[in-house]
């Protein structure tokens, strides 16, 4: 354990993280930017979800929509994971001690366990409901896991960023 917080107080005395932590305006627009990643990210797995789901899109094939979706879902998922490390470095001692923050990242850690049984599993039979208004059980089961673990990285990353306040 010592060995982590000494890792944690590395990373936060490095001199980038101690420009963001100390640069107002470094903080806030890396902030910013991981804010509309984010934003993207879970509004563009809505879309798919609510596919999923079937509420939404339902005319479209699941194929045709999740192909035209998830590049951007994933292009964003990469900003809001750059700009997110950015600022956990700033206060790495503090967010490595933070319960909020590891109940945002365990719930991110279940929505890609999800999307991995999704991708391997459910979308191997995706030709047989590809058309359906309403997906199979299965598919609609993920769509509802992900929608909600996205709304909760959501309420425990806001959770994280008050809980932490600034010096």
């Amino acid at each position: 354990m010592q060995s982590i917080t000494a890792l944690m107080e590395w990373l936060q005395a490095s001199s980038l993280a101690v420009f963001i932590h100390k640069t107002a305006w470094a903080f806030t627009t890396i902030e910013l930017i991981h804010v509309i990643a984010i934003s993207l990210v879970i509004g563009t797995i809505a879309i798919v979800d609510l596919r999923l789901l079937g509420f939404a899109s339902t005319k479209r094939p699941f194929t045709e929509l999740a192909r035209q979706v998830l590049p951007c879902t994933w292009t964003a998922f990469v900003i809001a994971a750059i700009a997110g490390s950015l600022l956990f470095a700033s206060r790495a001692t503090e967010y490595f001690v933070s319960a909020t923050f590891w109940i945002k990242m365990s719930i991110m850690v279940l929505a890609g366990i999800n999307m991995l049984v999704f991708e391997f599993v459910t979308v191997r039979g995706v030709q047989k409901w590809d058309l359906a208004p309403t997906p199979p059980l299965s598919a609609r089961l993920a769509g509802g896991i992900s929608i909600s673990c996205w709304a909760l990285v959501v309420v425990f990353g806001r959770w994280t960023g008050f809980s932490l306040l600034p010096e």
